[in-house]
């Protein structure tokens, strides 16, 4: 894809928007970050417009120019912004990775998007030295919050004129999880992260005033689609913590005087099971979004707790933008992904990709335009961007059906039914009632094989230490209130169940116990 070339930077990229912000109003505060110690940093529009061109002046001075890949490994910190909206103004791309990931894991992403450069922190080093020497084209390695790296940013010479990225223009490539083979890099050009913001600001009557709180990894889409683009485009702030606490979110959200913020459901678990604190009530949200299943006493509960409304929302990182959300006003059904936003298309489609009637489940469809509405494609995959973008709809892969006011209930993945006895059992019904028992905090409900049945069903259970958790009783609980093929045969409990950095489930690795 050829970048689109213009006399400067305008409003539908993202250095552009945020040029205009710094010129506009450039002491406005655009970061506030708490850091581990407790001390606040806050960096403004103007600074954040001043850093970028710094570091998009020092990706120039080593090479790293137009469509040029680059490798961003870096925990939750102000400099990912930096790197990321130096990107932006170079006509780079961000290449963006799980802090946690193995150097086996980071090797494969470096190799397959040719990174040629590699920024991470001393703490996350080694692992990314050791990437590197299996990626022959990232031969340099910058290190953030070092004497060296900071001489460079202050020393090195600024370019008057640079070759301006374009809306088509990509900016990031995002991996997905890989739960089925070697993760795809996700292609998101400057106009799909600002459609994305533009999205959510709306939904969400976003102000200038607002302030957006990311206590999730930087790295993934959540934080950089819904939170960070959702401030920029709307001129407000983000809240940036270093990592997820669920002993201190609401005291983070207290103490940088954030207005909304997104989270998981197992996150928002995570935060219910913690004590109550006077901070709690003592914040100014005024709304949560989240995504994935709570169950209804879990909903209540949070909104009674720390009395701000929840948004169910319904995303992909292929989405870009979220096409399903709740409304911040008016009937919501948090038990469901929402309504279609404003401008969605989405259909519901059977195997034959024939349009399905209300009330039947079929798979999920999202009409956009590739590279404006929705990711750009698959980096170097071009047989998987067809299978995902044939006929200018987006294959979810999830499995949904949509009741008779229009509310989009998800069903299961595509990938996540368990085949047992020629039935399709949905593993999230399965979970949704366990989860409803006295003793259960969490769990996951996979296929395991049966020599008769082709699969039964196994669950893992994580008790919430409140009652006493008996094996039999969950059986009989899940008997009364599911079809017989549907009852878990077996019933593991475990202490905590793998997820990815965003806390979905690696149901993978449990199958493969």
């Amino acid at each position: 894809m050829q970048p689109l070339r213009q006399s400067g930077p305008g409003p539908d990229t993202v250095h552009g928007v945020l040029r205009r912000h710094a010129r506009t109003r450039p002491d406005r505060p655009f970061l506030s970050f708490l850091d581990e110690s407790g001390a606040v940093t806050t960096i403004s529009y103007g600074e954040m417009d001043r850093r970028a061109e710094r570091m998009a002046d020092l990706l120039a001075d080593r090479g790293i120019g137009p469509g040029d890949r680059f490798h961003v490994h870096l925990t939750n910190r102000p400099e990912f912004f930096d790197a990321w909206f130096g990107a932006a103004k170079a006509g780079a791309v961000m290449v963006p990775t799980n802090p946690l990931s193995t150097a086996e894991e980071l090797a494969h992403v470096l190799a397959h998007a040719e990174c040629r450069l590699s920024l991470t922190q001393p703490e996350l080093l080694t692992t990314a030295q050791v990437a590197a020497i299996d990626s022959p084209r990232c031969e340099q390695l910058l290190v953030v919050g070092t004497p060296s790296l900071e001489r460079a940013l202050a020393t090195v010479p600024a370019r008057p004129a640079r070759p301006e990225a374009g809306p088509a223009t990509p900016l990031g490539v995002l991996y997905t999880s890989g739960t089925a083979g070697r993760p795809k890099g996700v292609v998101v050009p400057h106009a799909a992260y600002l459609h994305s913001g533009e999205v959510v600001a709306r939904q969400l009557r976003l102000r200038r005033e607002d302030r957006q709180l990311i206590v999730l990894p930087l790295f993934h889409g959540n934080a950089q689609f819904y939170s960070a683009m959702s401030a920029l485009v709307s001129g407000a702030s983000v809240a940036l913590a270093p990592r997820f606490s669920a002993s201190r979110w609401s005291e983070q959200a207290a103490r940088l005087g954030a207005t909304v913020a997104s989270l998981f459901a197992a996150p928002v678990r995570m935060i219910l099971a913690q004590r109550p604190s006077p901070h709690d009530a003592a914040h100014r949200l005024r709304a949560v979004l989240f995504a994935q299943n709570l169950t209804d006493a879990q909903l209540a509960d949070f909104e009674a707790r720390f009395r701000v409304p929840l948004l169910q929302l319904y995303g992909m990182t292929e989405t870009v933008a979220p096409p399903l959300m709740n409304p911040l006003h008016g009937r919501r059904r948090n038990q469901s992904m929402g309504r279609p936003v404003a401008g969605a298309r989405l259909r519901v489609v059977d195997e034959r990709l024939r349009d399905v009637p209300r009330g039947r489940t079929g798979e999920l469809l999202v009409g956009g335009v590739p590279g404006r509405t929705l990711m750009a494609g698959y980096l170097r995959d071009p047989e998987a961007t067809a299978a995902a973008l044939g006929g200018g709809w987006l294959r979810t892969g999830d499995q949904v059906r949509v009741d008779a006011d229009g509310f989009v209930h998800f069903v299961d993945r595509g990938r996540d039914v368990i085949k047992r006895a020629g039935e399709n059992v949905s593993s999230s019904e399965i979970e949704r009632v366990v989860n409803a028992h006295p003793a259960v905090f969490d769990s996951a409900a996979v296929g395991v094989p049966d020599p008769i049945r082709d699969e039964s069903v196994k669950v893992f259970v994580v008790p919430n230490g409140q009652h006493s958790l008996v094996e039999r009783e969950l059986i009989e609980w899940c008997a009364a209130r599911l079809a017989p093929f549907k009852v878990p045969g077996c019933v593991e409990v475990v202490e905590g169940l793998p997820r990815t950095p965003v806390g979905k489930i690696r149901k993978a690795l449990l199958r493969g116990r």
